[in-house]
């Protein structure tokens, strides 16, 4: 028998058939990985992506990359400060010369005391050699203090340049380029990433050029002492640079893995300490449960730590071990040819100076360069988001929107959503006038935010068009459409600003107001009680991150919000559930001032709402289902027709009425 005394249920109430059974759930289980890689769970963050590509790199297409790199950071540098990138270069130069210039008058200095012996006579002779030798430390000394200054200025440029234009370019993006979250991830990838290592990338890459060019002076210093030093130089050195770039590869690695490791645990720290979980944790006494768990996650990374620290400490021996074996030979090599007479003992001498200089230049090459080649893909990235965005800007034209339009026409307008086969609206047509209040109802998915988005210039029309008193909108600058529609949002953005600022905000303006209008549209929001009530009013600062700093409840954002879409004056206002986290009172005030009192007679109105009583005065009311307006007219045409309209009306009318119903039945 059914259970309505008028028949069977309606369809849309009757829920669908279980698509499979539910078997118990187990006795026990782990909240994550026990045993093995635990890493291996974690889904790769956007921030993560590049983490180990030096490591994971083969020599040879690192040294390829390099000069491209190098050239890249070149031209920012350029474009920032052509001067200091110049001196920048300039000095680099010297000072590698006079590195070079310096090795050489050492060996100068070694002829003039090892000649003839080192007799008082022979070391004043070398007393000018001497004074060159200092000369020659000081002369680098102040070249790279040049370089230095250079750099600090330059770096903060580039990172000024790129910031600027990177936040430019992504807050003019279209809409639809917001909405895609591949394109989030990219942004702040670029954001997080991108930025940082854009501002340590020069310095990165003036020390690369620092270290090759002392390796390249090392070499020609050699060469000029005598050709066979030459082998000798790289059977030394060669050694020490396959130690360093498995050194540099192992640190890598290891950062990525630890990386990983960390970021399952920031979750339950995050969890412990974040202050939304606060009162479930305390009502569920969940600390211990998360606290053992923690507990757990930070001892494997302990664990890690020591593994990894082991590893490092026996690669580094094995590297100081080949290293040691390569410069034995090294000197081995030159004792021979000292003892053959093939080179002077000032020359020998010089020679063992010159290769221990070019080690350690090695050493330092190595480094940098697997810091350079990891740290140039986040600025890759950042530019090719940058490059991304100059596609997805905003359309800009000659044409501005009117600053009033009498009538808004759509007519036939069909928009889809990047990665959706179901157009979110399918051949919607209507005109708005100026003076008249529409609503938009329907199911959730039915089109009604989708549309409002088309009618604020947020989207542009797929199919169809759109025209403001005639003119295709599509012929308009975007921006100034969009400066001629308010939209208030039902969760608005908090800024966090002071109370005036969130009201002035809506005419792009956070310092600057009208005082008259500013208070003509928080009366009508219902906005000026509470800025009365906060210290300072106007002047408040409405975020507890300042100190001193206020927090309205979900109640008063939302007039703030009402008041802030007032306060635009805009020729089309769009109210897309509005009161949700208002009190009946406050709900009510807001609509008789924005429904009923509008504070100008030439403005189009149109209200997105759930609740169907506060749309009954509205002048036309628009049905939207799977994309399409399928009903439209006045409350009581609607009625009338017995449509979808009606039947949501009645359904929550009934809900009222039934509790009525109750309430007078057991009072009776």
């Amino acid at each position: 028998m059914s259970e309505y005394a008028d028949g069977p249920a309606p369809e849309s109430t009757v829920p669908g058939p279980r698509a499979a059974s539910l078997a118990p759930p187990p006795r026990t289980l782990p909240v994550g990985a026990q045993d093995g890689d635990m890493t291996e769970e974690m889904e790769e963050a956007y921030w993560s992506v590049h983490d180990g590509a030096a490591a994971r790199a083969t020599v040879r297409q690192v040294l390829v990359r390099l000069p491209r790199i190098t050239a890249r950071i070149g031209r920012l540098a350029w474009r920032a400060d052509r001067r200091a990138t110049a001196a920048v270069v300039a000095c680099q130069l010297g000072s590698a010369a006079m590195s070079a210039f310096g090795l050489i008058a050492s060996v100068a200095v070694l002829r003039e005391l090892f000649a003839q012996g080192p007799t008082p006579d022979r070391v004043r002779a070398a007393v000018p050699q001497i004074l060159l030798v200092v000369g020659f430390i000081a002369g680098r000394a102040l070249l790279e203090a040049a370089v230095a200054v250079a750099q600090a200025r330059v770096t903060p440029k580039i990172r000024t340049a790129l910031e600027t234009e990177f936040f430019h370019l992504t807050a003019h993006v279209r809409l639809e380029a917001v909405e895609d979250a591949d394109w989030h991830d990219e942004v702040y990838r670029a954001n997080d990433r991108g930025l940082f290592y854009a501002r340590q990338i020069v310095g990165q890459v003036v020390s690369l050029a620092s270290s090759a060019l002392g390796l390249a002076g090392t070499a020609g210093v050699l060469g000029v002492l005598h050709p066979a030093l030459l082998p000798l130089l790289l059977l030394s050195v060669l050694p020490v640079g396959m130690a360093a770039v498995r050194s540099a590869r192992a640190r890598f690695h290891s950062f990525k893995r630890w990386n990983a490791l960390q970021r399952r645990v920031r979750v339950f720290s995050w969890l412990l300490l974040d202050q939304d979980a606060a009162a479930e944790l305390r009502s569920d006494t969940a600390q211990a449960a998360l606290l053992d768990e923690h507990l757990r996650l930070i001892t494997r990374i302990s664990e890690e730590d020591t593994r990894l620290g082991v590893q490092a400490a026996v690669l580094n021996l094995a590297g100081r071990g080949v290293g040691g074996i390569g410069t034995g030979v090294t000197y081995f090599a030159l004792g021979a040819m000292l003892i053959a007479g093939w080179l002077p003992l000032a020359a020998g001498a010089g020679a063992v100076l010159a290769i221990q200089a070019g080690q350690a230049a090695l050493t330092r090459l190595v480094e940098t360069a697997h810091l350079v080649y990891e740290h140039a893909m986040w600025v890759d990235d950042l530019l090719a988001v940058q490059q991304r965005c100059r596609g997805l800007q905003q359309r800009t034209a000659d044409l501005h929107a009117p600053e009033r339009v009498k009538t808004i026409t759509l007519e036939d307008v069909s928009f889809t959503y990047a990665g959706k086969d179901t157009p979110a609206l399918d051949g919607v047509s209507m005109t708005l006038t100026a003076g008249e209040t529409v609503a938009f109802v329907g199911l959730n998915g039915g089109g009604k935010s989708t549309c409002a988005k088309v009618l604020a210039g947020l989207h542009d029309v797929q199919e169809g068009r759109m025209c403001w008193d005639g003119v295709d909108v599509r012929t308009m600058d975007s921006r100034s459409l969009q400066r001629q529609v308010a939209c208030v949002l039902q969760d608005p953005v908090r800024f966090p600003f002071s109370a005036l600022s969130n009201v002035t905000v809506s005419t792009g303006s956070l310092t600057e107001a009208d005082p008259e209008r500013a208070m003509a549209a928080v009366r009508a929001a219902g906005a000026d009680q509470v800025l009365a009530g906060l210290p300072g009013q106007w002047e408040a600062l409405l975020s507890k991150r300042f100190r001193g700093g206020q927090e309205l409840s979900g109640g008063q954002w939302a007039k703030v919000a009402v008041a802030r879409g007032l306060y635009k004056n805009a020729s089309l206002l769009l109210l897309d559930e509005p009161t949700a986290s208002m009190d009946p009172p406050s709900e009510h005030a807001v609509y008789e001032a924005v429904l009923r009192g509008r504070l100008r007679e030439d403005q189009i109105t149109v209200l997105i709402s759930h609740r169907l009583a506060s749309v009954v005065d509205c002048d036309r009311v628009y049905v939207f289902d799977k994309g399409r307006v399928v009903e439209s007219g006045s409350h009581t045409a609607l009625m009338a027709l017995g449509g979808l309209y009606a039947e949501m009306f009645t359904l929550q009318a009934g809900g009222y009425q039934a509790r009525d119903s109750v309430e007078r039945g057991t009072g009776s």
